[in-house]
């Protein structure tokens, strides 16, 4: 129960984050800024590492466990954020939302070939109505072009991250496994600031933008470290869907504070999510109780 308490946190976190990293990007490099969050993350968690004795694990760790941290930062911490920018430049917001809110369906096929997770039947009926509650606040007018291929690869990137991180929690603790995955990131994301000449955008920056980077940043921090900590206790795939939740929580903020009305089809959309995540979360836990009492 603990693993899925600390993923409906990383959905709250993520809901949060969505909403304000609009207001955080504005009128910055979103490259920059996306590279200073992940600096600034790994380096709070090498120093929480640091004060709960953690830095013996890291010494300790295996070829094959490096091996695992540095491809989280690649597939997970850098090489998708830039193609999902750029992706941004050219595709419609509606087209990039459903693109990236499918990586459920994705992480679920991963999970089935590479993990050996299979799904009861009630469990494929609640992956059904959230994929049609996707689809409908997303309201998409999808085309194929460059951008929506570039969104697309930076959603199977990280749904490969999920189950490269899903093997990796078997012999590393969740901390490690959030450092590893923002410390690696962070190094290819400097060095592609580096080859493009946005470093030096760096010393232009001012109080306010700092502001935001240190605000997001804190929360950034919150969701790898809650993500990863829900993820080593749950199946990916259960874990996958529930951060779903995140962009009803988006859409709530952004009600309430801003205004911004909500039209029927996506509020039916958001139910229908909130529905199939009930679903999925009864069903596991009324499974988990019928083993205890089996047990008993």
């Amino acid at each position: 129960m603990n693993a899925y308490l600390f993923v409906v946190a990383t959905a709250v976190i993520s809901g949060v984050s969505i909403f304000l990293n609009k207001f955080g990007v504005s009128g910055m490099d979103p490259f920059v800024f996306t590279s200073l969050k992940n600096a600034l993350v790994a380096t709070v968690l090498l120093s929480g590492l640091a004060l709960v004795a953690r830095l013996d694990v890291l010494r300790n760790l295996s070829e094959d466990a490096w091996k695992k941290l540095i491809l989280l930062g690649l597939v997970g911490g850098s090489v998708p954020f830039l193609l999902f920018f750029w992706g941004l430049s050219g595709a419609s917001a509606a087209s990039a939302a459903f693109i990236h809110k499918t990586m459920f369906v994705w992480v679920g096929l991963l999970a089935f070939f590479f993990l050996g997770e299979r799904l009861t039947r009630v469990q494929v009926l609640a992956s059904g109505l959230l994929f049609a509650g996707v689809a409908l606040f997303s309201a998409p007018s999808l085309s194929l072009g460059l951008p929506e291929l570039a969104i697309l690869a930076a959603t199977l990137l990280w749904s490969a991250e999920v189950v490269i991180a899903k093997k990796a929690l078997k012999e590393v603790p969740a901390s490690v496994v959030a450092w590893g995955r923002m410390f690696f990131g962070s190094l290819v994301l400097t060095g592609f600031l580096l080859l493009t000449g946005g470093i030096g955008s760096i010393a232009s920056l001012g109080l306010s933008e700092w502001c935001w980077i240190a605000v997001t940043s804190v929360l950034l921090c919150g969701y790898v470290f809650t993500w990863y900590s829900g993820l080593a206790g749950i199946p990916a795939t259960h874990a996958a869907a529930v951060l779903v939740v995140g962009s009803v929580i988006t859409t709530a903020l952004s009600a309430v504070l801003l205004g911004t009305a909500v039209p029927a089809t996506e509020l039916a959309g958001y139910v229908m999510v909130l529905m199939s995540v009930v679903l999925i979360t009864v069903h596991v836990w009324a499974g988990s109780a019928n083993r205890v009492v089996a047990c008993a």
